[in-house]
């Protein structure tokens, strides 16, 4: 890898402002720093040696920069840190992906029940890396290849929510349009396709899909999402209700519940949605 071009801006994530990380990060700096003094290294010196360019070293020291995990290996191995830098990792992986993304990845890890909506995308849970880096590269303004990067990672890091144990319940409706749409290519939007059908198999998961042709339909206001927690609280947010504020407060919920279980019911049933996504799959 070379000290300079797309291996330093592939070598982490900027630090976003006021972001409660920001300390975590500021803390593997000054450890960064003070082992690389007691090598007797500059920083020029310790971005030769593992391969990346001075300024990534000092952007690291001050608390600016999030790591990648090969660089705080490579680190510690040439610092000779035994493991103390490396020992970071988890926490830089987490403090990687953006703030909204770790809050939202929270609240799920923490539901038993997740009701979502989706008319305009395949939900970012269900989509593949491919099918979500093609969606990203659409958006205006053009993201940076760095912003591009942390968007795929930390929509990545929130399919764990599928390997949690005990599986919470996943209630998902698509609108046919969102499977019409060959975002990415014929390839990427097959391997799509193949991904519903795979998590459309799961005990825990009901994948449903609304017809265009349906005549009445209480979801045109946009996303629904309605998380529900262990101690009978929930959290719910729509694009077209409470100004697409989250809200917890049971009469709203209820608004929400409610436009789902309605679309819920217009959809097809788990079945039948798998059988029109293999014809969707085999048309393609």
């Amino acid at each position: 890898m070379s000290a300079d071009g797309d291996s330093v801006d592939g070598a982490g994530w900027d630090v976003e402002p006021e972001d409660e990380i920001a300390s975590a990060v500021e803390a593997l700096g000054h450890q960064q720093k003070r082992w690389r003094e007691a090598a007797g290294l500059s920083a020029a010196e310790l971005g030769e040696a593992i391969g990346y360019g001075e300024d990534q070293v000092r952007k690291v020291e001050r608390g600016a920069r999030i790591p990648r995990p090969e660089y705080l290996d490579a680190v510690d191995r040439v610092l000779g840190a035994n493991g103390f830098i490396s020992a970071m990792k988890e926490e830089m992986a987490k403090a990687r992906y953006p703030k909204k993304v770790r809050e939202l990845a929270k609240l799920e890890e923490r539901a038993v029940e997740v009701c979502l909506y989706s008319n305009h995308n395949i939900h970012g849970l269900l989509q593949t890396e491919e099918h979500m880096r093609a969606l990203f590269e659409g958006w205006l303004p053009a993201y940076t290849e760095e912003e591009l990067e942390r968007a795929v990672a930390g929509r990545l890091a929130r399919r764990s929510i599928f390997q949690r144990k005990p599986a919470p319940a996943l209630s998902f409706v698509q609108e046919e349009v969102t499977l019409r749409r060959p975002v990415g290519g014929t390839m990427v939007w097959r391997q799509q396709l193949e991904r519903l059908l795979e998590v459309g198999k799961l005990r825990n998961v009901s994948l449903q899909v609304l017809p265009t042709a349906s005549e009445e339909h209480p979801g045109t206001g946009g996303l629904i999402e309605v998380l529900k927690f262990p101690d009978g609280t929930a959290l719910g947010r729509s694009e077209g209700a409470f100004g697409s504020r989250p809200v917890s407060d049971p009469k709203q919920l209820r608004v929400l519940e409610l436009r789902f279980g309605m679309i819920r019911a217009q959809a097809l049933s788990p079945r039948k949605s798998r059988a029109f996504i293999k014809h969707m799959l085999g048309e393609t």
